[in-house]
């Protein structure tokens, strides 16, 4: 798929090599039509896997170039076409290919990693289980340590009788809350780093928050899983006995590192820039963009094969999240143009919703309606549509506009696990589960664990973090 995709951009580029580029879109100008395409591609994500899944599964790549369409093709004609490929250009050089290459080579180390063996399921055992992966979310991304721990956690919890429990708390922990902490492990953060934030800027401002809501779950987790352990008495046979637990793969943590230095390069080195059809590259980022593809070749050259075997490795997730991200990033061109013109673009009305009376950031409306729409709709682009609603300017949130950027930070992660569709991991969890006999709750019966659970403590970390 990104080969696809970078032959049609080249194609797309090539057709129109004499244009003078448009300048920005104006958002101002823009009225609410522009944001259908947009809309339509995350209803589409939302919806189809649940209404229509045989169909979604395939044909996703075909509805996301649609709703892309949609945006690029009037834009060329009501607009003009040089402002279609500048637009596209930009979107391409600057987001979709670093976005999808981090994700590719996250993606690829991750699925090297082998955790062989079995420990028993008791509810300290399992405790650490969790906030191992809770922590290593940070490192190599909640798809990643979701696809690393969920099956050593399964092995561990095949003799139990309840274990849905355990898988929920999963979702909650590995696959959404513990990728708070740096760019590599959500999304929305590496967006944020594109966009200017801080690798560390998340480490330091959201750790009370991730700290506060980890450390209650985990908690309640052993509370819960302690009275379910007392009350099983005798399990049933152990289909996986005790084996001694060995980690193989280790190449790929030392890839993790590369990785993490090469975005740090990325953004501390200034090895000049180049200008491609309207849009400034800076040479560091394209140098980090090449380290990653070197990264995802070097894993798998040097990563036994069994290894992703064991751990049911397929392309197939990273192909869908390139066509669906394609869709999404382009879809989402004029949408951050309007909201860049905030009270005097179309969306003034949600501008008024997260505005106090005396014009400062209603914080406490960004972070539950960022985390409202990253619990149904994709928490990346939700993250973009609210950082650009708080003024777009990263200097200025990473500072006077700090609580507002964690607000906004924390939404869309931690609120990603609300629903199986919050977050890409979630539904593979769910799946990967499901597969190894675990009776997983259903999408709305899913959303009752997450209301009773997640949204108190939501609210507890409104008041104490976001009140103000």
């Amino acid at each position: 798929m990104l080969r696809i995709s970078s032959v049609a951009l080249a194609a797309a580029l090539t057709l129109l090599p004499q244009v003078a580029f448009a300048a920005e879109l104006d958002g101002a100008a823009l009225s609410l039509l522009w944001a259908l395409p947009f809309a339509g591609i995350l209803l589409s994500i939302a919806l189809f896997p649940l209404l229509a899944p045989h169909f979604w599964e395939h044909h996703q790549g075909k509805i996301a170039a649609v709703w892309g369409l949609l945006v690029l093709v009037p834009m060329a004609v009501i607009l003009s076409p040089s402002t279609a490929v500048q637009a596209l250009a930009h979107t391409a050089l600057l987001e979709y290919i670093p976005f999808i290459l981090l994700l590719l080579a996250l993606f690829t180390v991750a699925g090297g990693i082998l955790v062989r063996g079995n420990l028993h399921g008791s509810p300290g055992t399992n405790t650490i289980l969790l906030a191992i992966g809770t922590v290593l979310a940070s490192f190599i991304g909640t798809t990643g340590a979701s696809m690393v721990m969920i099956r050593p956690v399964l092995r561990a919890n095949d003799d139990r009788k309840h274990n849905v429990h355990v898988i929920v708390f999963f979702i909650f922990l590995v696959s959404n809350i513990g990728g708070s902490l740096t760019p590599l492990g959500d999304p929305p953060l590496f967006l944020g780093f594109l966009r200017g934030v801080d690798f560390f800027w998340t480490t330091t401002h959201l750790f009370p928050e991730t700290l506060f809501v980890s450390g209650i779950l985990l908690a309640l987790f052993f509370v819960v899983d302690a009275v379910i352990y007392r009350k099983e008495g005798h399990v049933k046979p152990d289909p996986t006995p005790d084996n001694p637990v060995r980690v193989t793969g280790g190449i790929n943590f030392l890839l993790i590192l590369v990785i993490i230095a090469a975005i740090l390069m990325s953004a501390t080195v200034n090895l000049g820039r180049v200008t491609v059809l309207g849009s400034e590259v800076e040479i560091a980022n394209a140098l980090r963009d090449v380290i990653m593809i070197a990264v995802t070749v070097v894993s798998l050259m040097l990563t036994p094969k069994a290894n992703r075997a064991e751990n049911g490795f397929s392309w197939g997730p990273i192909k869908e999240v390139a066509k669906l991200f394609a869709g999404i990033f382009i879809a989402i061109i004029p949408v951050l143009a309007m909201l860049k013109a905030g009270a005097n673009g179309a969306f003034a009305p949600l501008v008024a919703l997260v505005t106090n009376p005396d014009g400062t950031a209603n914080n406490a409306a960004y972070f539950w309606l960022t985390g409202g729409l990253s619990s149904f709709l994709d928490n990346a682009p939700t993250y973009l549509v609210f950082f650009e609603l708080a003024g777009g300017n990263a200097q200025a949130l990473m500072t006077t506009g700090a609580m507002t950027l964690a607000a906004i930070s924390a939404g869309s992660v931690f609120m990603g696990a609300n629903s199986y569709i919050g977050n890409a991991p979630n539904f593979m969890v769910y799946a990967i589960a499901r597969e190894g006999g675990v009776k997983m709750p259903s999408f709305f019966g899913y959303l009752l664990w997450s209301g009773g659970i997640l949204l108190p403590i939501f609210l507890v970390t409104t008041l104490l973090f976001f009140r103000a």
